[in-house]
């Protein structure tokens, strides 16, 4: 091979390995960006992943908002088949009540599997809309009471 043929082979070599660690820096990213969506059957399952940011979505169990100091709330998130208790510093959404369909976000608590600290709560927008994810999990956990 002559030089020409050997400089423009390390050039397409180093392009290549240039855009295979770019990928790899971007696909890392988007990796670490991602919210899980997870029911409160799966958490109590053992499913939902542990030391990450997830959401958990079911609806709120009536008569189970607590209300402690500041702007501490608790409530229990369910999607009848199993439970998990949220429990959150800040404004409720106002369209957020009791029997009403939330998504949470935040993460688990790494000793009771069964509590949960949101960041951000979501309540739905009005009567009609439910998150696909939420209705699905209702609709399973509706069918496994039975």
């Amino acid at each position: 091979m002559n030089a020409i043929r050997k400089r423009r082979l390390a050039w397409v070599v180093l392009l290549i390995c240039s855009v295979v660690v770019a990928t790899f820096f971007i696909l890392q990213a988007l990796r670490q960006n991602v919210n899980l969506f997870f029911t409160p059957t799966e958490v109590a399952t053992g499913e939902a992943k542990q030391k990450r940011v997830i959401r958990i979505g079911g609806m709120v169990q009536k008569g189970s908002l607590a209300q402690g100091k500041d702007l501490t709330i608790q409530f229990v998130l369910t999607d009848f088949a199993h439970s998990v208790t949220v429990k959150y510093t800040g404004i409720l959404p106002d369209l957020f009540k009791e029997g009403q369909g939330v998504v949470v976000l935040g993460r688990l608590d790494q000793v009771q599997k069964n509590l949960f600290y949101a960041d951000q709560v979501l309540a739905k927008h009005d009567e009609n809309y439910m998150p696909p994810e939420v209705g699905d999990a209702l609709k399973i956990g509706m069918r496994n009471k039975k």
